[in-house]
């Protein structure tokens, strides 16, 4: 029985029906004379290596014999490395708007598809958002296959499987799961995948949308999934046991099962020495704490705990604020203010003109305010403090959620003194706790808590040290470095 979605054997009826569909003035038919026979051309010129198309397709078809052409003796001889054999009009036209070419002979109820893509993309270069000193500077581009292509460079194993998947009832775009077979647990990839294909919009342009809507809790601030443009990030997940997704249009990949100390994990940790990584870390995790908490704690103690500070520094703190009008939460949200402004409006702007904005801008303002009198030389600091704080994390999706959590914190500093830090503090970790990733829990290895994976979370033990793979991946082959491979060498 017929479907209405089968491709006439008329090229003239197909033609109409992908003009029907499509409707894209752009859309280029040509028909090609082969002595008896007729041949039909589709295809998006923006979209096509015309290269290909004018100096290889063209003069092949123009070479066809004049008689008993099928598509089967075209499908033997195309010099064109992709291409498949369609009976349906609307796979024709999901494939002519991803760059391929549909061919069609007179009087045969079936076509042929040609992949000669050209995809608008940039090349590879380095990477702009998670930048490091050492270990490799390449990142991901926009273009899904080559991205791919440069994380099977990095992995050259048959172990690395991709499942395809398409998502968006509109934009069709085409997603990539990734994982190594042997390493990562059936259950964290049958959750993506199935997370993934359950979704029922328009479409998805970039990573950073698909993320929200395939987390396990979207209405907290923290990410649960990371984002990363690094493809030895991502390459040193993967051995770990953990799944990928990457979307076509987006350089940023998508990684999880994550905890929370994964967040201020940086892949430049593992090309340094333990010692220097250890201390790295521990610096980073110093930083969230005074970023959250150092200008709270100074509204706290000038508004509730006088007697906390010591009397050398009360005296110049009484002087910094002789002729500050405000109280200390006010002043502390106003300044907080003035440098997320400064902050935005630094990313927003181009490049030079905004490092420029930054630096100039904080000084003015800030020599400004102290001359007028809004606000005290200390506080000027202590903001400073917390703002450069938030700057050594490497994921900017905590970096942004930490700078928000710092406004409420005040606010309960202000109102309560130490007693709403405390609430503020007990809450965020009740938050925390409460979080999980792909359905593992969000703050391994501390809660539940594992000692092996103590070793490489707030500081990092030598490899040899790190024998397992995390306990959140749930590995089938959660054995990284053998025991006989961990004995110390004996000292020369």
């Amino acid at each position: 029985m017929m479907t209405t979605n089968m491709i006439p054997e008329s090229v003239s009826e197909t033609r109409e029906k992908l003009w029907d569909h499509m409707r894209n003035p752009r859309m280029v038919f040509r028909t090609l004379s082969c002595g008896t026979n007729s041949l039909l051309l589709a295809y998006l010129p923006y979209l096509v290596d015309t290269v290909i198309l004018q100096q290889v397709l063209l003069p092949y078809f123009e070479k066809l014999p004049d008689e008993n052409i099928d598509p089967e003796t075209i499908l033997g001889n195309v010099p064109i490395a992709h291409f498949t054999k369609t009976m349906d009009y609307r796979q024709v036209s999901d494939h002519l708007v991803r760059g391929w070419i549909y061919l069609q002979i007179e009087g045969m109820a079936c076509g042929l598809l040609l992949y000669v893509a050209r995809m608008p993309s940039r090349s590879l270069g380095e990477a702009q958002v998670e930048t490091q000193i050492f270990g490799p500077q390449v990142a991901f581009t926009e273009a899904l296959e080559t991205n791919l292509g440069v994380l099977q460079g990095y992995l050259s194993t048959d172990m690395l499987t991709n499942v395809p998947i398409t998502i968006g009832k509109r934009s069709r775009t085409d997603v990539e799961v990734c994982y190594m077979e042997e390493l990562a647990a059936p259950e964290n990839v049958q959750t993506v995948i199935q997370r993934l294909r359950d979704l029922d919009i328009d479409g998805v342009i970039d990573s950073g949308k698909l993320v929200q809507l395939i987390d396990d809790n979207t209405f907290s601030i923290f990410p649960q999934l990371i984002l990363t443009e690094r493809p030895d990030h991502v390459s040193e997940a993967l051995l770990e046991g953990k799944v990928a997704v990457f979307v076509e249009g987006s350089p940023f990949a998508i990684v999880g099962p994550s905890s929370f100390v994964d967040f201020f994990k940086s892949n430049e940790d593992l090309y340094i020495r333990w010692q220097m990584a250890s201390f790295i870390r521990l610096l980073r995790f110093s930083a969230l704490f005074v970023s959250l908490f150092f200008t709270a704690t100074y509204v706290a103690a000038l508004t509730f705990h006088y007697e906390m500070i010591p009397s050398a520094l009360l005296v110049s703190l009484v002087k910094s604020r002789s002729k500050v009008p405000f109280p200390p939460l006010f002043e502390a949200l106003l300044l907080e203010m003035i440098i997320e402004f400064l902050r935005e409006a630094g990313a927003r702007l181009p490049f030079k003109v905004g490092q420029t904005i930054g630096i100039v801008g904080g000084i003015v303002i800030g020599q400004a305010a102290v001359a007028a009198g809004f606000t005290s030389n200390i506080l000027i600091m202590i903001v400073a403090l917390s703002a450069l704080a938030s700057f050594t994390f490497p994921s900017y999706m905590m970096s942004t959620a930490v700078r928000i959590l710092r406004f409420p914190i005040i606010v309960l500093a202000g109102i309560w003194g130490g007693f709403g830090i405390m609430l503020g503090a007990s809450f965020l970790l009740i938050h925390i706790l409460r979080q999980s990733s792909l359905g593992r829990p969000f703050f391994l290895p501390f809660f539940p808590f594992r000692l092996q994976d103590i070793k490489n979370s707030l500081i990092r033990f030598p490899f040899y040290s790190l024998g397992k793979r995390p306990a959140m991946t749930r590995s089938p082959d959660d054995t990284r470095v053998p025991d006989e491979a961990g004995k110390k060498r004996p000292v020369q």
